[in-house]
């Protein structure tokens, strides 16, 4: 998967006889309490959350059913427990334990990458957001 905007189509390369597929969740909006300060704690802010899942989806497109993919009904709700479950000093670590909590809840994906994004961050002076993102693949023997 490429960190690029969740817009753009991936390119992803497939091997022979193997079908992969991206499930997305796109700009998924909490209101929490991260950052380094503790004023951040206190008052809290936006937080946006993309992640993205690749499994393979061939089943679940052949068959049309939900347990052959990955619930993303399910996986907006871990995602807000993480997110407003939580107070985090980085948003590295919030990407990280979203990422790693999904793949642990599915074991159908093989792969995720989740991009936090915090609008407007305490940076003393004028920026749209700060974010982060975050890759990880399963080694499969």
């Amino acid at each position: 998967m490429h960190p690029e905007s969740a817009q753009a189509s991936s390119a992803i390369s497939v091997a022979p006889g193997r079908s992969r597929g991206i499930v997305r969740l796109v700009n998924a909006v909490f209101y929490a309490h991260h950052g380094l300060t503790q004023e951040e704690h206190r008052i809290g802010g936006r937080y946006e959350v993309d992640v993205a899942m690749e499994l393979n989806i061939e089943e679940a497109a052949q068959s049309d059913a939900l347990e052959k993919t990955v619930d993303y009904e399910g996986v907006y709700r871990l995602v807000r427990k993480v997110v407003t479950g939580n107070k985090f000093y980085l948003i590295e670590r919030l990407a990280y334990r979203i990422a790693h909590q999904v793949l642990e809840a599915f074991p159908i994906v093989e792969a995720i990458e989740v991009t936090v994004r915090k609008p407007n961050p305490p940076v003393g002076g004028a920026c749209d957001r700060a974010e982060v993102t975050y890759s990880y693949r399963r080694v499969r023997p």
